[in-house]
């Protein structure tokens, strides 16, 4: 009972955030702008006067584009203690959120030690990417009160927020997270399925996993597919040059690492096997090119060449170098593991498209292209991958049994009145 009366958006006063990192120190701006009192946590004061330090910069650039009066960014910063003892950090929380870095034995330490520490009320969120919830739950005695809050970088600017529910996660609990969300001025989508990547990373993955595939199988080149989404679809930066821009080769073969161990762990964290094997095939150049020390921007080269390690500058990208390609050639199978995470109550067709305009910075929704471009010619699309593709991994190219439902029952798209959405 205690639980279920604490669970009110007004009874919540005191947060914590534990790691005051990249993402950490962020959060904790958000929250104290919002007039919460913030408890923010590291293992050392020097990591925590680092972040300090990033808080009053970032502060003095709301200041100074007049966003915020200078009276506000010092109760900002008044609102902001820090500690390096966790007992100390979440002894009188309401709220927590962890945000250390992206290792699911360093989490689950941390959610046991939480869950000894802070009060019997308190909801204990997670700021992961797309690790297992469902282990750091277990990790606790009150898994009900665990919940994935995944922000996005910058957490000051980016409106994006994941409200991941576990299969211990309780209705309330999500639902306080969801709306605590949209009080700190966010965009929150609930994901229904701890599953990994969440939403919005696990569709654009398929989107550069097909991007590799299409290298691989001599289809096209980077540039010509960056040329295609930077001028036929209008998004500011290609999937390969995302790549070079995040390290995200880097960061695919360090994660291949643990991920089985963890998959054994939690098999229901990647329940779609077709997934697991167009990764496998598409890892196949992430590994060429990190073996060859081209990991984008950190190392001067990539998918393209930056003037000197660390330093990036816009690719010079020509228009008609994206002439021959369709850009929905790329789309498509994202679209059909859209279909998948709808038809398995993962999310919805309308939380997919946020997630990808406000996480990527699409313009328009995956889903809103696909109604808009036939969906019996995304489906044509995937079965001539199919037939192309002999490997194991063309399974992934099979239309999903929504896709080809909407289909039979002539809810092809926008000019039928009525595909993922009603025109």
């Amino acid at each position: 009972m205690l639980l279920i009366m604490s669970l009110r958006l007004d009874s919540l006063g005191n947060i914590s955030v534990i790691g005051a990192g990249i993402m950490g120190h962020g959060i904790a701006q958000v929250f104290a702008m919002n007039g919460y009192s913030v408890n923010l946590v590291d293992i050392s004061n020097e990591i925590l006067n680092n972040a300090l330090e990033k808080i009053k910069l970032s502060l003095s650039k709301l200041v100074e584009r007049g966003r915020i009066s200078r009276m506000d960014a010092e109760s900002t910063l008044s609102r902001i203690s820090t500690y390096t003892n966790i007992r100390e950090a979440v002894g009188n929380a309401d709220f927590i959120i962890e945000a250390v870095p992206e290792r699911i034995d360093l989490k689950t330490q941390i959610f046991k030690d939480v869950d000894e520490k802070a009060p019997p009320h308190a909801v204990i969120a997670s700021n992961t990417s797309g690790l297992p919830i469902t282990l750091m739950a277990e990790a606790t005695s009150k898994p009900d009160r665990v919940v994935g809050m995944h922000w996005f970088n910058p957490p000051q600017i980016m409106r994006l927020i994941e409200v991941v529910k576990c299969k211990y996660t309780s209705s309330e609990v999500a639902e306080l997270t969801f709306k605590l969300a949209k009080k700190l001025g966010k965009e929150p989508i609930i994901v229904n399925k701890d599953i990994r990547g969440f939403i919005a990373n696990r569709v654009y993955r398929a989107i550069r996993y097909e991007a590799y595939a299409m290298i691989q199988r001599g289809e096209a080149k980077p540039v010509e597919i960056d040329s295609a989404f930077r001028y036929k679809l209008n998004i500011p930066m290609g999937p390969l040059e995302l790549v070079d821009f995040t390290g995200a080769i880097d960061i695919e073969i360090a994660e291949d690492l643990y991920f089985k161990d963890i998959i054994n762990k939690c098999p229901e964290w990647e329940p779609h096997e077709e997934y697991v094997r167009i990764r496998e095939y598409a890892l196949r150049l992430s590994r060429e090119y990190h073996s060859k020390g081209w990991l984008g921007v950190k190392t001067g080269k990539g998918f393209y060449s930056y003037p000197k390690p660390g330093q990036w500058v816009k690719v010079d990208i020509p228009k008609e170098a994206g002439e021959k390609i369709n850009p929905i050639e790329v789309l498509a199978p994202a679209v059909n593991l859209s279909s998948w995470l709808i038809r398995n109550n993962v999310a919805t067709a309308r939380e997919i498209d946020l997630s990808l305009k406000l996480g990527y910075n699409f313009p328009k929704g995956i889903l809103e292209i696909a109604d808009e471009y036939g969906l019996e010619n995304i489906v044509n699309i995937l079965r001539d991958k199919r037939r192309k593709v002999v490997e194991d991994y063309g399974l992934f190219y099979e239309p999903d049994q929504l896709l080809l439902e909407l289909i039979k029952n002539g809810k092809t798209g926008k000019k039928a009145g009525e595909g993922f959405y009603k025109w």
